[in-house]
C-alpha cells in the first residue's frame, strides 16, 4: 500500500439534525491548520449521539475521494458531492479504498500514530443529509462505506501530510472482505468464527457472536431508517 497525501482534513460541530431530538455533527469543513489528535479524535470535531458515534474505536473517520464519482454516476449531479466532507469523514485521500486497507492497519498520519479499527456501518443520517431514502443502505451494499481509526499514540496533522502504513498484521483481511461478512444476510458459521479470531472492536464481535448464537442475521432497520435507536451508527 504506498504513501498518500492526506487531501482534506475535516472536522464539524454537533448541532440539531432532521429529526426531533437529532443531533449530529456530520457536516463537516476543511481546516488549514495543524489539528491536535487525541484518543477521541480531532481537536474541534464532535459527534452527536455518543453512544453509536465517536469514542476511541471511532476517533477518525476516512472516506475515499475516488467514491465520488461512482457516487455522482448512481445519484446525478448533487451538491454534496461538490466537495469533500459530503459522508463526514475527516480524512479525504486519493490512493486507498477498503480493498486496499486491511483491519489492524497501523498508519503514521502526521505525528499521530493510528490503527485501522472498523469500517463504517452507515446509519439513517446519511440518507437524511443527501434527502435520498436509502442512501444508507445503498452505501452499505456498494462496500463504499469508508473506515474508522483509533489512535495509537497522540500527536499533530495537517492537511498535505503523508499517510503511511507502518505495520500489517492481518493482510488477509481488507475491509473489503471484513464488510462482505458484516453485511451479509447468509449465516456462514466457518467464515463467523475465522472472523471472531480477528480483533474485533466489541460492537462488531456481539454482532457477530449473536449470528453464530441464533443462526440468524439481525434485523438493520433501525440503523438504515432510524426506526427506533440504532444500535450501531455511521
Amino acid at each position: 500500500m504506498n504513501e498518500l497525501l492526506l487531501n482534506a482534513l475535516l472536522t464539524g460541530r454537533a448541532q440539531p439534525f432532521t429529526r426531533p431530538g437529532s443531533r449530529s455533527g456530520i457536516a463537516k469543513a476543511p481546516r488549514q491548520e495543524p489539528l491536535a489528535v487525541t484518543a477521541l479524535g480531532l481537536a474541534g470535531d464532535e459527534q452527536g449521539d455518543l453512544r453509536v458515534h465517536g469514542g476511541v474505536e471511532k476517533a477518525i473517520h476516512h472516506y475515499p475521494r475516488e467514491h465520488y464519482a461512482a457516487w455522482r454516476r448512481e445519484l446525478g449531479e448533487h451538491p454534496l458531492l461538490e466537495q469533500p466532507g459530503a459522508f463526514g469523514e475527516n480524512f479525504s485521500t486519493t490512493g486507498w479504498t477498503e480493498g486496499d486497507v486491511c483491519l489492524g492497519d497501523v498508519i503514521r498520519a502526521g505525528s499521530a500514530l493510528l490503527q485501522v479499527s472498523q469500517g463504517r456501518m452507515p446509519c439513517w443520517k446519511l440518507s437524511d443529509r443527501f434527502g435520498i431514502a436509502d442512501l444508507a443502505l445503498r452505501v452499505q451494499e456498494s462496500g463504499r462505506t469508508g473506515w474508522y481509526y483509533r489512535v495509537i499514540e497522540e500527536g499533530t496533522v495537517r492537511a498535505g501530510d503523508p499517510l503511511q502504513l507502518v505495520e500489517r498484521a492481518h493482510a488477509d483481511w481488507s475491509l473489503s472482505r471484513l464488510s462482505a461478512v458484516l453485511f451479509d444476510r447468509r449465516v456462514e458459521p466457518e467464515l463467523l468464527r475465522e472472523c471472531l479470531a480477528l480483533p474485533l472492536v466489541p460492537s462488531w464481535r456481539r454482532t457477530l457472536e449473536r449470528r453464530l448464537e441464533k443462526a440468524e442475521v439481525e434485523d438493520w432497520a433501525p440503523r438504515l431508517q432510524g426506526a427506533g435507536v440504532a444500535q450501531q451508527g455511521s
